[in-house]
């Protein structure tokens, strides 16, 4: 890697000696020490024009900023940096700028220090320790303005010339060579109308205040005469509402009278009644206690007669067990005679059986020889069972076999869809990214028959990373389009599909085309092995797999063939690895290294980027493992169906062995039996004969059964006779009870009807005493409660005609009393009617005379405060005439000079300029401003001059051609602009440049500096311009070294030798 070092710079420009004609306020000598790219220098400017000239980065501009920030100015003004630390040289503490200004009659010299530690700066005023405060005031008697663009522009501040508004670019121009009252004279119309439009708003506001306030004043004095007649209605109102207790007392007390009378009544009555009940109730208590004896007498019986037919049901109980009895002894005999007839016919039943058996014993031929037969049959069946022995441990070994290919089946399963997985991870990135280059992906894999040579997928999807760790590598080295574009084989391939996806579909996708020559197989420029000292361990092509035509691309276009990559090894040894080995490209651990050749200083050049993080290749498929998993999925598929057809015929053989055997089985059983009959037939008949004799022995006597059965009956039938009859005297007993019982009830049926008469009889005369005595209740209830209202509506009637208990009614309320309604419907009707009548008069009280009092003193204040305002606002337009005429026709007549100036500098470059007075409202003095208009080609308009509008270059041009135009008024003391021809074609720039040099070498003009990194050849100079050139790099020279006037010498003794 080249590195470039920079000596320290120390220059002298310009000449220490005297220059006359230095305006006021102009800069006669700079100086500056560690600031931005000097250690120290000064400058002599001269009067007029000075061009400053150096070539780009020497330190033109670094004049400039000295100016500005010498001069009180901020680092905005100058659009470089926003701390003025920042302008102080790398690696030193403090700078300095030093700005020496014509004035008469001694000059003033202004000091900065700044500080970069805090970012401070320290004032001085030839060489006095002063204030910014006190500099700015002094710049300012000056005419200096740093931050107005028509006197001070710096390089990073040319474009916003061209965005400044109208309204800014007069301001600005006003500032710059107007007389000092004038932008004084606008920032006072400014004032004056502003307060204008105060004072219009605030009288239009009071005068309509002062209208509503009429307007309540007149609506007040309606109120106050409604006011007085609903007082009049009040006090009618409260007349009514004082005597209408009267009338509500007095018409209680009567009601209570009447019910007093009618309560003493109902009193009498109830005391009757009482007397006629009396006898019924002494009546009815005797009925009641005979209906209690009758109802114990019965109870008695009843009690006897629950008792008899109790003992009743046990005397049927125990005839009823008795027949139970009888019904067992008759069923017991009953079983003993089916005994008798089921050993008959069993005994029956044997004989026959056993002469059957007989018969068959004798007609058995002798037993003949069977076993012959009985050993062949054996060994055929020996024979079958070897046979399927050796089938089913076949079976069992091809069933065994058969489930280890099943286990190997399902994990080379398991494995291909983890690697589908990954690929599906891997295309579901790709959708999420590049959702055409997936909806070209399944286009493609529907419609391959379409093309004639390989398509291969998008890289992403091919490549395979041996090891994961690896990913980012590739990915930092192969281009993100490349990443997601399809790999052709064919050209022509590749222009169809992207003609149907691009043209067709409107589809956003990239195709590349591998070479014709494959490139997969490229050699390196060298083995690893001799890498392997600087800690690499493989070039980028052996860490990933891909299909032929992938890697032929990538070989051929990204030579991951010869791109190694290392370690942290690597990383610590770089410089010595680009010399040694000249790698152009190469991967430490975590960084990708460039290297290249300068091709004019031929020197090596390296950069170092950081590698991201892997996105794509993260999740890989081994295309060759997935290749050998399909090939033994297939094979495992092959290998089960040679087995199943294996065992299908294995069991079918088995099916056919399993017949046989159970046919040879069945002739060995019926040859047995053949051979064991005989005896079966021998022994079964001596069993037989042993179960006759126990069937004979064991006969049953009827007869003697029948007589027992005949005594037993007997003597239960005696039992059940004497239970009967006594059955029999038990019911007699229960009936003539029952007889006594009714005879009983019929005499409390009596008795009961009567007392139920008697009740009914009380029961109405009860319901009369109850009725009376409830009616003389609610009277006494209603005569208590009418005392209470009476007593309670006096109290109220005198509350509200404010007497004491021991007053009577005043005379002059009896007298109002007899004007008034005498029944409360009259009263409530017209207290309804007056109420109403009040009610219409809403929103009225007390407050509304003081109310109108007080409204009518403000509307007073207020006429006499308004006409006030219109005398001050009467002055302020006095006083905007008056500043308007000492303002604007000043200012028209400026711009109508600077117009004529700015449209013979157009005029002379054969293009058209106006400069005019731009107004909207002649009112608004905030929004007057100055347009520029131009025109550079014969074929358009005039057009206003803005940021957008013109190109760079005729921006330039205007803005130097206005910044000339006021160069003719000389109200400021010097102008800077810096670098405003460097977007001017040299036509142009030739034009500008002779009417700057024509421009600011007059007598009268302000000082002017031009900065520009180059000039056109055969340029146009004058005598009172001064050229400052600024050098640098490291053959400069030291400062105490340099010596202009022996420069000087020996150049003329060079030019004497030469005429010699």
């Amino acid at each position: 890697m080249a590195v470039v070092s920079q000596k320290k710079q120390k220059i002298r420009l310009g000449n220490a000696e005297a220059r006359p004609h230095f305006v006021e306020g102009s800069i006669v000598r700079i100086f500056i020490e560690n600031f931005l790219t000097y250690d120290s220098c000064e400058v002599y400017p001269g009067p007029n024009l000075n061009m400053i000239i150096g070539a780009n980065g020497t330190g033109k501009s670094s004049i400039v900023c000295a100016i500005c920030l010498g001069l009180g100015g901020k680092p905005s003004f100058i659009g470089r940096a926003d701390k003025v630390g920042l302008f102080v040289k790398q690696g030193c503490l403090k700078g300095l700028v030093e700005i020496e200004l014509c004035k008469m009659p001694d000059n003033i010299v202004i000091t900065r220090e700044i500080q970069v530690v805090n970012n401070t700066s320290a004032w001085f005023i030839n060489k006095k320790p002063t204030t910014l405060k006190t500099v700015e005031e002094q710049v300012a008697a000056l005419n200096i303005q740093m931050d107005n663009l028509c006197q001070f522009l710096p390089q990073d501040r040319v474009g916003e010339f061209a965005k400044l508004s109208k309204v800014e670019l007069l301001e600005a121009t006003e500032k710059s060579i107007g007389p000092p009252e004038m932008y004084r004279f606008h920032c006072e119309l400014k004032n004056f109308r502003e307060k204008e439009r105060e004072l219009e708003n605030l009288c239009r506001d009071k005068t309509n205040s002062l209208e509503k306030m009429r307007q309540r004043i007149e609506r007040y004095k309606q109120d106050v005469e409604r006011y007085h007649e609903r007082k009049h209605h009040l006090d009618l109102i409260e007349m009514l509402e004082r005597k209408r207790p009267w009338v509500e007392y007095e018409n209680v007390r009567q009601q209570h009278e009447k019910v007093k009378q009618s309560r003493d009544q109902a009193k009498e009555e109830v005391q009757n009644l009482k007397e006629v009940q009396s006898p019924l109730t002494k009546k009815i208590q005797e009925t009641e206690e005979n209906l209690k004896s009758l109802d114990i007498k019965i109870r008695d019986k009843a009690a006897e007669i629950k008792d008899i037919s109790q003992k009743c049901k046990q005397k049927q109980d125990a005839l009823e067990i008795k027949d139970k009895q009888i019904e067992e002894i008759n069923q017991a005999l009953r079983m003993k005679k089916d005994e008798e007839m089921d050993r008959q016919r069993k005994i029956h039943n044997t004989r026959k059986m056993i002469e059957d058996w007989k018969n068959e014993l004798n007609a058995m031929a002798v037993c003949e020889n069977l076993q012959p037969q009985i050993d062949a049959v054996n060994n055929k069946l020996k024979e079958l069972q070897e046979e399927k022995a050796n089938i089913d441990s076949d079976i069992s070994d091809l069933t065994a076999e058969k489930m280890n290919q099943e286990k190997e089946k399902k994990r080379i399963n398991d494995n291909l869809e983890q690697l589908n997985n990954v690929m599906n991870m891997k295309e579901e990135h790709l959708k999420g990214r590049f959702k055409d280059t997936h909806t070209a992906l399944v286009w493609l894999r529907k419609n391959k028959d379409k093309f004639k040579k390989k398509v291969c997928e998008p890289m992403m999807l091919e490549i395979s990373m041996k090891d994961n760790r690896h990913a980012k590598y590739v990915e930092n080295h192969i281009s993100s389009s490349d990443m997601s574009a399809f790999v052709f084989e064919s050209q022509e391939d590749m222009e169809a599909f992207l003609v149907e996806m691009r043209d067709h579909r409107k589809l956003r996708v990239n195709a590349v085309c591998a070479p014709h020559e494959s490139c997969a197989e490229s050699l390196p420029s060298r083995p690893i092995e001799e890498l392997h000292k600087y800690g690499f361990f493989s070039y980028l092509r052996e860490l990933f797999d891909a299909p032929r035509p992938v890697m032929s691309y990538l070989c051929s276009q990204y030579h991951v063939h010869d791109v190694p990559v290392g370690t942290e090894k690597t990383r610590r040894l770089t410089e010595r690895i680009i010399q040694e080995t000249k790698l152009r490209q190469m991967y430490t651990a975590e960084e990708k290294y460039v290297v290249k050749v300068s091709a004019y200083t031929n020197l090596t050049l390296s950069t170092n980027t950081s590698l991201k993080v892997a996105q794509f290749l993260n999740n890989s498929v081994d295309t060759e493992e997935r290749r050998q998993l399909e090939k033994q999925q297939q094979d495992i598929i092959n290998t089960s169906q040679t087995l199943d057809v294996r065992l299908t015929a294995l069991s079918e053989r088995k099916k056919h062995l399993e017949c046989r055997d159970n046919q040879l089985r069945q002739q060995k059983k019926e040859l047995l039996e053949r051979g064991s009959r005989r005896r079966q037939l021998e022994s079964k008949i001596a069993v037989k004969y042993d179960s006759l004799k126990q069937l004979e022995q064991d006969a049953i006597n009827l007869e003697k059964e029948f007589q027992q059965a005949n005594v037993k009956i007997k003597e239960i039938n005696i039992q059940k006779v004497r239970l009967v009859t006594e059955l029999m005297h038990l019911i007699k007993n229960c009936i003539s009870l029952n007889i006594l019982k009714v005879d009983l009830v019929l005499q409390s049926a009596t008795v009961a009807a009567e007392k139920n008469r008697l009740e009914l009889e009380y029961k109405a005369a009860s319901v009369q005493l109850k009725a009376a005595e409830q009616r003389f209740n609610e009277l006494d209830d209603r005569k208590r409660i009418l005392t209470k209202n009476c007593k309670e509506l006096l109290k109220k009637a005198e509350y509200i005609c404010k007497l004491t208990p021991d007053q009577h009614l005043p005379k002059e309320f009896q007298t109002a009393f007899q004007a008034l309604p005498s029944t409360l419907e009259e009263i409530d009707a017209f207290l309804n009617e007056e109420k109403t009548r009040v009610s219409c008069f809403t929103g009225l009280n007390a407050s509304v005379v003081e109310e109108y009092n007080r409204q009518t003193q403000e509307a007073q204040q207020l006429t006499e405060y308004l006409e006030e305002k219109k005398n001050e606002l009467d002055n302020y337009k006095r006083n905007i005439s008056q500043v308007k005429e000492k303002w604007l026709n000043p200012l028209k007549k400026l711009i109508e000079q600077i117009n004529v100036k700015f449209s013979n500098f157009f005029s002379s470059m054969q293009c058209v300029g106006e400069v005019d007075l731009h107004v909207e409202n002649e009112e608004e003095y905030d929004k007057y401003g100055i347009r520029i208009r131009v025109k550079f080609h014969r074929s358009t308009e005039l057009h206003e001059l803005t940021a957008y509008h013109q190109s760079g270059g005729e921006r330039s041009v205007s803005t130097m051609l206005y910044l000339m135009a006021l160069q003719e008024f000389n109200k400021c003391p010097f102008r800077v602009v810096d670098e405003i021809n460097q977007g001017m074609d040299p036509m142009n720039e030739r034009r500008v440049f002779e009417l700057v040099v024509k421009t600011a070498c007059k007598e009268s003009t302000s000082q002017y500096f031009f900065i520009t990194p180059k000039l056109l050849q055969n340029l146009t100079y004058n005598d009172k311009m001064t050229v400052l050139f600024v050098y640098n790099g490291p053959f400069m020279l030291e400062a105490s070294q340099w010596d202009l006037k022996a420069f000087c010498r020996r150049r003329r003794r060079l030019g004497r030798m030469d005429e010699q």
